[in-house]
This record gives structure tokens, C-alpha cells and sequence, in this order.
């Protein structure tokens, strides 16, 4: 009982003590934090995170065991960590002030605007599928994909049907790659995915479909593939293809992409 009260007591304690900034100081470290695990969950950079926790376990260890060397190497490494820190996440840093900057506490395109995009994208892909036309148009969801493709030419478009209908048109000097969607844009095309190196996947998918699986291996993207031999479109998520996929697949599969339930479209009708 004597733990109990004291425990109790103490936290009377605390609570007749705190005053109102330290609950404005509780509520913008949560959010730095809040904001710092986004960004890692979005970049993916996780694995260097990994690395600078099993140098400062080694640091210690380097410590028990008097390793010297070690020790000494470690020690001026992490004696200027913050540059490093600085250097290895520039980047991301410079990313994350743009986006605090432009939208500190919301992120995401409105509910109307969603379902133009839907629309837009899912026309343009039938579209392209109809004319015979190949085309990759990934969209980009909660993990950054710049890590993990080549960056063509940045448009920093609107989303439309004629434009991704343009791009993909064999006349365009950049039909020959993917396009990349981040929010509500068109952000480049001419894009080069990584290959699959899964050996279980079927030997007669194309490049396109390859270059789609092996993307959605790596990040978290909805990728939509229109093959120009079979004019027909695939929807490929987690590394799976969903092949000969008709418009309400693909309109169910962008409306989960952007986080929202599949609803039919209902075109406006003027009055």
C-alpha cells in the first residue's frame, strides 16, 4: 500500500505543478515526433535508422570491453552526428519543412477533388488501353517511390485524361517509361522502374508488368500497367498483378489508394 500512495501522492504532485505551457510544450513535442515517424514511415528510411542504432550499440559495447580503437572511431562519429544526421536526411529535411510550410497540420486533396482525379486517371487508362497504347502510371500512396525509381522529366501537371492520354501517345518523347502521381499530381513522367527479381513470376509478363511488380515489392504504390499488345489494363499492388481489369476494378482500386471507399460515379447532370 505504501508504494500505491506513494505513487498516487506523487502524481498529485505533478498534476497541482503543471501549468498550461507545459501542456502547449507535451502537445508540439508529440507533434514533432508525430510529425518525425511519418516521415520515416514515408521515406523508408528506416534501414539507416537501424545502422546509426547498431553503431551506438557498438559504442557501448566498445565501452564494456575497453575497445580502444573502436571506442575512438565511434566516439568522434558520433561527436558530430547532428552534420551527419543533416547530410544523410538532407533530402527528407528539406521535403519535410516544404510540406510543414505549405500544410503544417493537414495533409490530402479534398473529397471532391479525389473523385475528379479517380475519374481523370481511369479515363485516361481506358483511354490508352482503347488506343493500344503501353503505359505505367504509378501512384505514389504513403512511402516515398523516389528512392526506388529513376525520375524522368518533372511536369508538376494537373491530373487529366488528356494529359496522360499525351504523354503516352508513341509520338511523345515520353511515352517510354511511367508516370508518377503524388497527391493530386501529374509530378513527372518518363520514369524507369526497378525489375522484379522475384523468380516465381510468370516469363511472359513484359517489361511494363516486371518493372510494376517490382515497384509495388518495394513501396506501398498502386501501379496501373495497359499493355499495347492485349489492350488491356492491370492493377498491381504488394507485388500481386490483377490482370484484364475493368473500369469499376480500377476506379475501386484509385478510390483505396487515396484512402477513401469505392463509390459508382454519378456524372453531374445540368438542371
Amino acid at each position: 500500500m505504501s508504494v500505491l500512495t506513494n505513487i498516487i501522492e506523487n502524481m498529485s504532485f505533478i498534476l497541482q505543478h503543471l501549468r498550461w505551457q507545459d501542456f502547449v510544450d507535451i502537445a508540439l513535442v508529440w507533434l514533432i515526433i508525430y510529425r518525425i515517424l511519418i516521415l520515416i514511415k514515408r521515406t523508408g528510411t528506416i534501414q539507416m535508422l537501424s545502422g546509426l542504432g547498431i553503431l551506438a550499440i557498438s559504442f557501448i559495447v566498445s565501452q564494456w570491453f575497453d575497445l580502444h580503437a573502436l571506442n575512438w572511431i565511434l566516439e568522434k562519429f558520433f561527436t558530430n552526428l547532428f552534420v551527419i544526421v543533416v547530410v544523410l536526411f538532407q533530402g527528407e529535411i528539406r521535403r519535410a519543412l516544404a510540406q510543414i510550410g505549405s500544410h503544417p497540420f493537414f495533409t490530402g486533396v479534398s473529397s471532391v477533388m479525389e473523385t475528379h482525379m479517380v475519374e481523370e486517371i481511369a479515363k485516361g487508362a481506358i483511354s490508352i488501353a482503347q488506343k493500344g497504347y503501353g503505359a505505367l502510371i504509378v501512384i505514389e500512396k504513403d512511402i516515398l517511390v523516389d528512392y526506388h525509381i529513376e525520375i524522368g522529366t518533372e511536369l508538376d501537371s494537373r491530373i487529366s485524361s488528356e494529359i496522360i492520354e499525351s504523354i503516352f501517345n508513341p509520338q511523345s518523347p515520353m511515352h517510354d517509361g511511367a508516370i508518377l502521381i503524388r497527391g493530386g499530381k501529374v509530378v513527372s513522367a518518363g520514369c524507369f522502374l526497378p525489375l522484379s527479381k522475384n523468380p516465381a513470376i510468370d516469363k511472359n509478363l513484359g517489361t511494363r508488368h516486371r518493372a510494376a511488380i517490382g515497384l509495388t515489392e518495394e513501396t506501398d504504390a498502386l501501379v496501373l500497367v495497359v499493355s499495347e499488345e492485349l489492350k488491356s489494363i492491370s492493377i498491381v499492388q504488394s507485388g500481386h498483378m490483377s490482370p484484364h481489369a475493368e473500369l469499376p476494378e480500377i476506379r475501386q482500386a484509385l478510390y483505396e489508394a487515396y484512402g477513401y471507399k469505392y463509390r459508382p460515379y454519378q456524372p453531374e447532370v445540368n438542371s
